[in-house]
């Protein structure tokens, strides 16, 4: 690694041993980065020597900044961090809001100062927030003063948060005060290319979260790889969507990307599917950043709002139902991005053009990143068959203290450095890969293996069903069988016989035997904040 800037290195000291990091590959001629940069520079910096700086940066519901007031912004926020709040280069940041002009301010300016960020979802808990201060050993949190009460409790039980500041506050000592009353101008700390910039932990779909180290480097990477390759931005662009910045998905749809491309973000802290598409219309929104079970919910009301500006839609953050993608393309006629990335390898490194869609695929390694899959013996799968998916790239797997490093990163043999996402995938011969479950998500009844994805995109072909998530349940006789939990749309009644033609309409539509065998209704299904589903809360029922 290169000499650090950090005089706090608690990060670089724990991150994983060498023996266990993945290899990164550089091979795009835009990946080719200098041993020195900082990110925050790199998007504010470059975009005011590019003649960027009258250009509208964000906007929100109420107003709009330029680059110029963007960076002047974050300048002054950088300076009441370190002359008023002691920060110095290495120290974590926590940080806690919604999607506002203030929360990308503040998270460029402790990057720009040398601090690592560590973002943490709006609806987190005191007892979540405080595992993530144990484990990142935060020693100060800015958030929006409407999101302070959980993490001022959490900080009665660790010392080590020193430094605790809101803003939206009128508190004479908040952020805002403060900065204030600073300089719009300051240097950039002389961070390397790989040291910390970002711990992102992980959005809890199996309930325990790691932290994520993310390198200067990688998230300028990622605007260089997906970005490019697939969504093709230009300055003209107005990016929109609903994952918080605080997810890696919608920190690069909605701060990274935008910002490098030269475009405009459009910050909305809180959508329904109605909201969403009226701020579309009013903002003359032209890409689209969300998950699937929203655009399920788009499809049915798009032909309602005026959607002639939206010409780019991406899904991420779990698997795209080919129904919802045919739905919301019948809508709208737009043919929906898919992807998959991970918050280990920073963004999505398999997906597609709209002129290269494949129905039941994801999409193909996109240029940058080399992706493949492997059996249990960590080789490589003939073409069609079902194995774990792994990937190379510019970004990869680095835990924060975590022995679970060991099960992400292959160490040994021909396959050594590859990222294993924990993904059941097949590759065709042409390279598409398609999607059949999480790893842990295979259902062997009988001796059969079905893949509850494949399930349950039969059960959302069916017009009574809303929403449905299928596990695997313990059974005596078969060892597993399918469950399916269920969510039914308003004019459809739970009853035995709603059960018995949900059964027969999957008997009708994939391999009978993949039917499940026991359906239970719900109101709602578990889901973390990003739109996740928490399949593991299912199985613990």
């Amino acid at each position: 690694m290169s000499r650090t800037a950090h005089v706090d290195t608690f990060v670089r000291d724990n991150l994983p041993p060498r023996e266990r990091w993945p290899q990164f590959v550089f091979e795009l001629p835009e990946l080719q980065f200098p041993e020195r940069m900082n990110c925050a520079a790199e998007l504010l910096d470059r975009a005011l020597e590019r003649g960027w700086g009258e250009r509208i940066a964000i906007r929100a519901p109420d107003g709009a900044c330029t680059y110029t007031q963007l960076a002047a912004q974050v300048n002054r926020i950088a300076n009441a961090l370190v002359q008023d709040l002691g920060l110095v280069p290495g120290n974590r940041v926590l940080m806690r809001s919604g999607n506002n002009p203030m929360h990308v301010a503040a998270f460029l300016a402790v990057i720009r100062a040398g601090g690592i960020v560590v973002p943490t979802m709006p609806l987190l808990r005191t007892r979540e927030l405080a595992e993530v201060v144990a484990k990142a050993r935060i020693s100060h949190a800015l958030c929006d003063k409407r999101l302070e009460e959980a993490i001022t409790a959490a900080r009665s039980d660790f010392p080590m948060l020193k430094v605790l500041r809101s803003w939206h506050d009128d508190a004479p000592d908040s952020i805002d005060a403060l900065a204030a009353r600073h300089s719009e101008h300051f240097a950039a700390v002389d961070t390397a290319a790989d040291d910390p910039a970002m711990i992102a932990f992980t959005s809890g779909t199996t309930g325990k979260p790691k932290g994520t180290i993310h390198f200067h480097r990688d998230l300028i990477a990622v605007t260089e790889c997906f970005p490019r390759s697939c969504v093709k931005p230009s300055a003209t662009n107005i990016f929109c969507g609903t994952p918080p910045i605080a997810f890696t998905y919608g920190l690069g749809a909605l701060l990274l990307f935008p910002l490098r491309f030269g475009a405009c973000t459009l910050l909305v802290e809180k959508y329904t599917p109605h909201t969403l598409l009226e701020t579309i219309a009013r903002y003359r929104a032209t890409i689209l950043f969300t998950a699937p079970t929203m655009y399920r919910q788009l499809a049915p009301i798009a032909q309602g709002y005026d959607l002639a500006s939206l010409k780019t839609c991406v899904s991420a953050g779990e698997a795209l139902p080919d129904s919802t993608r045919q739905a919301f393309k019948q809508a709208t006629g737009i043919e929906i991005i898919d992807g998959i990335g991970s918050s280990e390898m920073s963004y999505i490194f398999i997906s597609h053009t709209v002129e290269r869609v494949r129905r039941g695929a994801t999409g193909y390694a996109l240029p940058g990143y080399r992706a493949t899959v492997l059996d249990e013996a960590n080789r490589p799968c003939p073409p069609g068959k079902v194995g774990r998916l792994a990937v190379m790239g510019p970004t990869g797997c680095r835990y924060l203290a975590d022995e679970r490093q060991r099960n992400y990163v292959v160490t040994e043999g021909e396959m050594r450095g590859w990222n294993v996402t924990g993904d059941a995938y097949s590759m065709d011969a042409d390279g598409y890969f398609s999607y059949h479950a999480r790893a842990d998500d295979m259902i062997i009844s009988a001796g059969y293996n079905i893949a509850a994805p494949e399930v349950e995109g039969a059960l959302m072909e069916h017009p009574a069903v809303a929403e449905c998530a299928v596990v695997g349940w313990p059974d005596e006789d078969r060892g597993m069988i399918v469950k399916a939990y269920v969510v039914l749309r308003p004019e459809y009644t739970a009853t035995e016989q709603m059960i018995a033609e949900l059964q027969d309409h999957v008997k009708q539509s994939i391999a009978p035997y993949k039917y499940p065998r026991r359906v239970e209704f719900m109101g709602l299904l578990p889901r973390t904040e990003t739109g996740k589903l928490q399949r593991y809360k299912l199985k613990k029922q």
